[in-house]
């Protein structure tokens, strides 16, 4: 027997460890293909399915976590990849389809209005990725990327939807909207996560029944219903960092 033959096993079990887990993956690669296809569509001047490609990326980022947690899949391999391919579908997409869609007219403006949200998204990542174990759990510092995406790509399915033009003051809404959605990302404004929201469980019926209202009412007008729904969100940070504030200044007076 050679002395090398005692190691396979072992050489077998560290590349088990080492496996990618293929389940969350698959969710991850979704999100990175509905991205790039985002873009792909933007180039072709297709921007509501630019939008539409955007909110696919956006719903299976938010499978791809949960379900590596509910299946304990979770990998360091499998964080990276994700981090890459909120990069693209959140940061690159969107910032690109804002600048095709109405940012370009504006030229100097509009590229460094894109480029402020590129950034953002970017550094908004980059933080997440190395504050886990200090921030608060059940809050994001700054606008999630998602969020800030579907900001964005809400106000182009919205418009395409409405039919409007992008004249002069559709473009100045673009350019607010992606200043707006770019600095928030590494504000420190807190926004509510819903990690813990436990889906293993049980809830009364009302919670059941409200999911089915809310599932109703945006099948009813997507464009707006999602639109608005991120518009509410992206204010509500803001909304609970004054109210904490003027709680504290209160306390502090008392």
């Amino acid at each position: 027997m050679s002395e090398f033959e005692p190691r396979k096993p072992l050489l077998n079990r560290e590349l088990r460890r080492r496996g990618i887990y293929l389940l969350p993956n698959l969710f991850t690669t979704g999100s990175l293909f509905a991205g790039f296809y985002a873009i792909v569509m933007a180039m072709n001047a297709r921007f509501d399915q630019a939008a539409v490609g955007i909110f696919v990326a956006m719903v299976l980022d938010g499978l791809d976590g949960r379900i590596a947690r509910l299946t304990r899949t979770q990998s360091a391999f499998g964080a990276e990849y994700d981090s890459l391919s909120d990069m693209v579908s959140f940061g690159a997409a969107p910032a690109l389809v804002m600048y095709v869609w109405a940012l370009q007219p504006l030229g100097r403006l509009g590229w460094i209005a894109s480029f402020v949200y590129c950034a953002g998204a970017a550094l908004r990542l980059a933080r997440f990725n190395t504050n886990l174990d200090i921030v608060d759990k059940r809050f994001f510092q700054g606008l999630p990327s998602p969020a800030a995406a579907a900001l964005c790509a809400g106000l182009v399915w919205l418009s395409d939807d409405l039919g409007i033009v992008r004249e002069a003051t559709l473009r100045g809404v673009a350019f607010v909207v992606t200043l707006f959605a770019g600095i928030t990302m590494v504000s420190n404004i807190p926004f509510y996560s819903f990690k813990d929201i436990n889906l293993r469980r049980s809830v009364p019926f009302w919670a059941i029944l409200l999911i089915v209202l809310v599932l109703v009412l945006i099948s009813t007008k997507p464009p707006v219903i999602l639109f608005l729904g991120f518009v509410a969100y992206s204010l509500s940070g803001y909304v609970y960092w004054i109210w904490k504030l003027n709680r504290e200044h209160r306390e502090r007076g008392k």
